[in-house]
């Protein structure tokens, strides 16, 4: 006994004197962990990471995933020299990386490509071009594909997740002889299609008040005839089988004068930058300035820019310039960084103040907000900054939001800045998202070719016993607001197309879906003649003012009860459906019937039409995507 105790004791001074020889090092708790990126903001997958530690003789290395994430456990105490390697990027170096007992640390390194002669594919250059799905670089030294341009399909672990997305109660079905007026107002925001893809990209289910079914529908392009007779709109109707139901499906599309970009107003813009503590990351700041770089060169000289910032305080670092300028712009732009708190409200005071004082008469006159949505400072509520926003739009200045990043982005404030500025709000999830919201659409984006659109859709209740507007739910207008030149409504920008879709029962086809209420005892309920409404189907009414106007015009359009056979509906009909069909399983929805993700893909396949730039090849690709996630 005597001996077992005393070996005890000696294997215990052993073990001391080790402890000892090593630096007292321990290991309770201790890791390091990240995300490596490119300074695109693009994953980099079997990156050496290597910690060092030269008093302890620690010395570990490991590789990045697929999805460029690297961690080491168990880590002793101490001050390590961090290390990443990658061919053809330069090697990122990082000493007196301290970790202490109980503590996770985190870093994120950017390595920079080295590879020279580097630039974007053009669409037509890959044969069915998913752009936002598949971004790729091409080197024309080598031939040969890498990973590079854009950002967007893994974002870094969210621990903290503050994200915030508006409730939506899905529209039901009203009795047309109750009900027989639908009236809401135009939405041209796209930023929840691009929001969506995020989610679905990472492999995760979209937030339901993410999932905005009328922005997924608008955010592509149909096939609508250009107006005529001098109107600035035209309408298209069309009504057929409902894809999901026994019902029938009537779409509405709505189409903007396209006006060529040489043909484009004067622009007076105000970039305001969030350059806040939140934006530093890949997806944030970085993607931000080469957003806004895309957008300076397809700016004219008589085009000027200003750049007001915000973190804990708003300033101004770049007055009013010339486009022309563009050395001095994309020097300022690439000074910013990130640091500090949000002072949204004091931000957008001083755009717009800036804005009013460098006004241009017949312009286009806009702030343009980019931001994760992060308001801590200062006037931070809803209310307040929507009271704001609707004092400023009188000035004639109106605004267009960008949201960018993951983890904290105010989808709801967004979303309500936008609306209350007369603007308009999209997503930016990667650099060709940029693209196409900042070059491809520039006019739709940035001229505004009218305000205040409504759109009021009367049933004939002789023909239609009920009906149900797809989406629009936080777009619904009273019936008398529609003549009401005061009530705020939303704006199209030029060349923009806008879609709404109506499942509806025709009479004496109710499948159990129509609501049921008692007869009304002081309203005429004889609705059975229909020769007193002839074989009209629904009036389309469209009502608009001119961006610098105060009163409203009105274009009217019929539609027959003439239900189209399967085989002559339009791609436009079709393609818009199965969006629409999407998005009510994305949100899991009770009207989405006899839906599956396999009747999505089979819809939009026959409704694919001409797909240009490759937008409607991306959405087969996540729909392929989501079906996966959902099953």
């Amino acid at each position: 006994m005597i001996r077992t105790n005393f070996s005890i004791k000696l294997n215990l001074i052993f073990a001391l004197l080790i402890f000892a020889a090593t630096g007292f090092s321990q290991t309770f708790g201790i890791s390091l962990k990240g995300i490596v990126k490119d300074d695109f903001g693009t994953v980099i997958a079997d990156a050496q990471v290597t910690i060092k530690d030269e008093k302890t003789n620690v010395n570990r290395s490991t590789k990045t995933n697929t999805k460029g994430y690297y961690e080491f456990k168990d880590v002793p105490t101490g001050s390590y020299y961090f290390k990443v390697d990658k061919k053809n990027y330069k090697k990122y170096r990082k000493s007196g990386v301290k970790l202490t007992i109980g503590q996770t640390k985190t870093i994120n390194p950017t390595l920079v490509n080295t590879i020279p002669e580097v630039e974007i594919i053009e669409l037509e250059d890959v044969e069915e071009a998913a752009p936002m799905y598949d971004n790729r670089v091409y080197n024309k030294s080598s031939r040969s594909m890498m990973s590079g341009i854009g950002s967007g399909y893994y974002s870094e672990p969210v621990y903290h997740n503050t994200e915030s997305y508006n409730s939506i109660e899905e529209n039901g079905f009203k009795l047309t002889n109750v009900n027989p007026l639908s009236t809401f107002s135009v939405d041209v925001d796209a930023a929840s299609y691009s929001n969506v893809r995020r989610f679905l990209l990472n492999g995760q289910k979209p937030d339901k008040g993410a999932v905005r079914v009328e922005e997924m529908i608008n955010y592509f392009h149909y096939d609508y005839p250009d107006p005529t007779d001098g109107n600035p709109f035209s309408i298209t109707t069309e009504i057929g089988d409902c894809p999901w139901s026994n019902n029938k499906l009537v779409h509405i599309g709505l189409q903007g004068e396209r006006i060529e970009k040489e043909n484009l107003p004067a622009s007076n813009l105000v970039f305001l930058l969030d350059v806040s503590g939140s934006m530093d990351q890949p997806n944030k700041l970085p993607l931000l300035k080469k957003s806004f770089k895309l957008l300076v060169n397809e700016l004219g000289d008589r085009d000027r820019i200003a750049i007001v910032v915000y973190a804990g305080a708003a300033g101004v670092v770049l007055n009013s310039t010339t486009a022309d300028n563009s050395t001095e712009i994309l020097s300022a732009l690439e000074k910013l960084n990130a640091g500090g708190s949000t002072a949204g409200g004091a931000g957008i005071k001083l755009a717009y103040q800036v804005a009013t004082d460098n006004f241009i008469k017949g312009g286009n006159n806009r702030v343009i907000l980019a931001t994760d949505g992060d308001f801590n400072i200062g006037m931070s509520s809803d209310a307040s900054m929507k009271d704001l926003i609707e004092e400023k739009r009188k000035t004639g200045v109106f605004l267009t939001c960008l949201g960018f990043g993951t983890g904290n982005i105010k989808d709801s404030k967004m979303e309500t800045l936008a609306d209350k500025g007369n603007g308009n709000y999209a997503y930016i999830d990667n650099l060709l998202e940029a693209k196409k919201v900042l070059v491809t659409e520039i006019g739709a984006t940035l001229v505004t070719l009218a305000k205040d659109v409504k759109i009021q859709v009367e049933f004939n209740p002789t023909l239609v016993e009920s009906y149900r507007l797809v989406g629009y739910e936080n777009r619904l207008l009273n019936e008398e607001d529609f003549n009401d030149d005061k009530k705020d409504a939303g704006e199209i920008g030029a060349g923009h197309s806008v879609t709404a879709l109506y499942e509806v029962v025709m009479k004496g086809e109710g499948d159990g879906t129509s609501p049921s209420v008692d007869p009304l005892r002081y309203q005429e309920n004889d609705a059975t003649d229909s020769r007193k409404y002839g074989n009209e189907l629904l009036t389309v009414k469209f009502r608009y003012k001119a961006p610098d106007g105060d009163v409203s015009k009105l274009i009217e359009r019929n539609l027959k009860n003439k239900v189209t056979d399967w085989s002559k509906l339009s791609d436009n009909y079709k393609f818009s459906a199965a969006v629409a069909g999407f998005g009510m399983l994305l949100r899991e929805s009770e009207y989405k019937g006899t839906l599956n993700f396999d009747a999505i893909l089979k819809l939009a396949k026959e409704g694919k039409g001409d797909d240009n730039n490759g937008y409607r090849a991306e959405f087969l690709r996540l729909v392929d995507a989501a079906k996966t996630i959902y099953q």
